[in-house]
């Protein structure tokens, strides 16, 4: 095993390492988290029908997952002089900024002619360019380190800074295109903004991330056929244990996000309180993994850390369930959820991080793009399905849309509201808490790595 291998294998990463890696997801964020009111530019700016606009997410829904999985393969078979995952966010770089800004200048002519420039330009950056700098980006990490501990370091860092990013451009977005001229060419210049600003903090992550897992036996690897590499993921338990996280981890954003504003402008009638209790959430969930979960980390470890947060979220809203519909209860809800959610969300990556380390010793295949590609699609149908479920459960109350102006929606539509805020999370924090009692990874690993370190040492897999 050469030195740089030992140095992957235990090594201490330097903080400018992880915060340059955290600031890979602050830069995709500064451009998605504008995407979240894309639906608002598109019919009240570039006047598009919300059926086509409805259309065009749907259609692009059925690509993205697909896209996911081609492109972990292609991680897995990418060789250049900076490595495998990394060179994809030097490549990816620019045409995601450029992307990002094509999406807004949407030209004015025919129905036809307008659905084919929103489809294109909408897949091109979420489908192709944002996919080929996401995935890279996530399972760069499983290179810069074998050290599970570094590796959770890398994900509470990346989860403390992502955040930023988003809050920055979901924040100002709306007031800069009003200081520019309120028009579709403001939109234009404000994501230009964002799209150099994303740029600048990509090009910092490419230049201080560094893979140094170098595993001589790798190559074969990539001569791998399809079919065997899907067993061989589909056998690996801890990759459906990380994907299943990362999925719940979703699925609980869906709901609250999808039903809290409608639980703000029905239950309580405000519905700007939501953007409060979002913020709120946000900001006690960063705080407590910025300053508690490395020391929970050392303490507890992984598992623990997350098994007790989430048991922390299942109790606190139990207690909210005694009094639902008191904004003081939400508010409590809020809070509880952003404490103990906190542990398990800022490890997230480190659990898939694990699972490729224990891959590669069941199976002896090392597959870092594909098991993170595999736990991405997951995420997606997990948001997707739960949005779905969310929106079918509405309308089959009776919900009315209130797009022509105020309206009254009848009892069973805000006894629906409440029911589904109140239970769908309880489902979560139950499916959370019965993958993490039966996760032993973390006992596992020290031996596991040992064991792969020696068949390494051997030229083996």
């Amino acid at each position: 095993m050469s030195n740089s291998q030992t140095q992957a294998a235990g090594g201490r990463l330097p903080w400018m390492t992880r915060i340059a890696y955290g600031l890979g997801d602050t830069a995709q964020n500064v451009v998605w988290g504008a995407m979240g009111i894309l639906t608002f530019f598109y019919t009240d700016y570039a006047g598009i029908d919300p059926a086509m606009v409805g259309m065009v997410m749907l259609l692009s829904r059925c690509f993205d997952g697909v896209s996911d999985v081609i492109m972990g393969f292609i991680v897995e078979k990418t060789n250049s002089k900076w490595g495998k995952s990394r060179p994809w966010i030097l490549w990816m770089s620019v045409p995601f900024a450029i992307s990002i800004v094509l999406i807004y200048t949407v030209p004015q002519g025919s129905s036809a002619m307008q659905f084919a420039y929103l489809f294109v330009t909408y897949n091109l950056c979420t489908t192709v360019c944002y996919t080929a700098l996401n995935l890279p980006y996530g399972s760069l990490s499983a290179m810069m380190t074998r050290a599970s501990k570094e590796r959770d370091m890398l994900s509470i860092t990346r989860m403390c800074l992502s955040p930023w990013g988003r809050i920055l451009s979901v924040s100002a977005t709306l007031p800069l295109v009003k200081v520019f001229g309120d028009t579709q060419m403001a939109w234009v210049e404000v994501m230009s903004i964002w799209a150099v600003v994303g740029l600048v903090l990509l090009i910092f992550c490419f230049s201080r991330c560094k893979e140094t897992v170098v595993i001589e036996a790798r190559a074969k690897a990539a001569k791998i056929p399809v079919g065997k590499a899907l067993k061989a993921l589909a056998v690996n338990p801890y990759f459906w244990a990380g994907m299943t996280i990362w999925m719940m981890q979703n699925v609980i954003f869906t709901i609250t996000g999808t039903i809290l504003p409608y639980y703000c402008k029905y239950i309580f009638s405000d519905d700007t309180i939501y953007g409060s209790l979002y913020l709120l959430e946000t900001l006690v969930t960063i705080f407590v993994m910025a300053v508690f979960s490395p020391r929970l980390l050392r303490r507890f470890g992984k598992r623990n850390m997350s098994l007790g947060g989430v048991l922390i979220c299942f109790i606190g809203h139990v207690i909210f369930l005694l009094n639902p519909t008191d904004f003081g209860w939400v508010v409590f809800s809020c809070v509880v959820r952003g404490i103990g959610f906190a542990p398990i969300q800022s490890v997230i990556f480190g659990f898939i991080g694990d699972a490729v380390e224990y891959g590669q010793w069941k199976t002896r295949l090392r597959q870092e793009g594909l098991i993170f590609s595999g736990g991405s699609v997951g995420t997606k149908v997990g948001s997707g399905l739960t949005s779905a479920l969310l929106t079918g459960l509405l309308s089959y109350a009776g919900y009315v849309s209130s797009s022509a102006g105020s309206v009254m929606q009848s009892q069973q539509v805000i006894d629906m509201i409440v029911s589904i805020y109140m239970w769908g999370p309880i489902f979560v924090w139950i499916v959370l808490i019965v993958v993490l009692y039966f996760y032993e990874l973390d006992q596992k690993y020290p031996e596991i790595m040992r064991d792969l370190v020696a068949r390494e040492a051997r030229g083996e897999m």
